[in-house]
């Protein structure tokens, strides 16, 4: 009896995985090669009606599918829903639990054999060893959560209060470069002017338009590459924000936008399904046709594959 339970388990597993694979196949018949993921720190999704000048971030809303309602775990800060981000799970299971958590304040539900929690560029290195990878950030905390051993280059803009530019141009050139299999860049001066001079300030709305500059910039860099046809475009935040902070269970703080595009994506669909932060590393993989590990908690958006 037991014997024929595992039989029947290991048959439907399987089955699940055929299933998967054939569904996968079938939305992505022009199958992406490269995912962009661009992040905005303190992005909230309450700034995209109200800005005036974003016409790349408009232009992304409008070739694909998006939400301004993606929560962010708790609480509303930036290392623990980084992580989430990257690592498709809860802060119960991957353990960063803090605002610049740089180690699991909870021991990790699982390890990768760097010894972290598993993360779309670990999961993604070991499916795919030779694929170019990339996380190109402005804030150091990143860099704790996304497990650099897994990819060909973590690098920092650290010079960015007085070169604003940087990270766009380390982006631009990582992409003409070595054209990445996946690459995230983490832009942190909207967070900055929200906490220096306050979210939905007119401050806030002129640094989101320049950074809708730098987007543009690198969807120029993707075209240029011969890339762009070939690509997904993730376009997202870990949260929002209020007055001058965040971390509270506001909708303020906690609502935020994902903007998806690419081949295999509809158009100018609004995402009506309710999207947590863990959510992206799921469709992440589901585009990048990963199996994810069981301790992720996340689901991918299928509503945005066409059919």
């Amino acid at each position: 009896m037991r014997k024929r339970f595992f039989i029947l388990m290991a048959v439907s597993l399987f089955l699940s995985g055929l299933c998967l694979a054939v569904m996968w196949n079938k939305v992505f018949r022009n199958k992406p090669k490269h995912v962009l993921v661009i992040g905005i720190d303190g992005w909230g999704g309450y700034s995209v009606p109200r800005a005036h000048d974003i016409p790349n971030i408009s232009q992304l809303m409008q070739e694909g599918c998006y939400t301004l309602k993606k929560r962010s775990v708790l609480p509303s800060s930036s290392a623990v829903n980084w992580a989430s981000m990257f690592n498709g799970s809860c802060p119960e299971l991957h353990g960063y639990t803090t605002w610049n958590s740089r180690t699991p304040e909870i021991p990790s539900a699982e390890l990768n054999q760097h010894g972290i929690f598993p993360t779309i560029f670990s999961v993604l290195r070991e499916a795919q060893p030779t694929a170019v990878t990339g996380c190109l950030a402005e804030w150091d905390g990143i860099k704790p959560v996304v497990d650099t051993l897994a990819i060909d280059c973590y690098d920092l803009a650290a010079d960015w209060e007085q070169k604003p530019q940087q990270l766009c141009e380390m982006a631009e050139q990582f992409i003409l470069e070595r054209k990445p299999t996946l690459l995230a860049v983490c832009w942190d001066q909207l967070d900055a002017v929200g906490h220096a001079q306050g979210h939905d300030t007119p401050a806030y709305y002129q640094k989101l338009a320049e950074l809708d500059g730098y987007v543009g910039r690198l969807v120029q860099a993707l075209k240029t590459a011969g890339m762009y046809e070939d690509t997904v475009i993730v376009l997202t935040s870990d949260h929002g924000g209020k007055d001058k902070g965040h971390g509270g269970n506001s909708l303020l703080e906690m609502e935020h936008p994902f903007i998806i595009c690419g081949p295999g994506i509809k158009k100018g669909e609004l995402i009506q399904e309710p999207m947590m932060q863990y959510d992206t590393a799921a469709t992440l993989a589901y585009i990048l046709g990963l199996e994810m590990p069981r301790s992720w908690v996340g689901r991918p958006v299928l509503s945005v594959f066409q059919k």
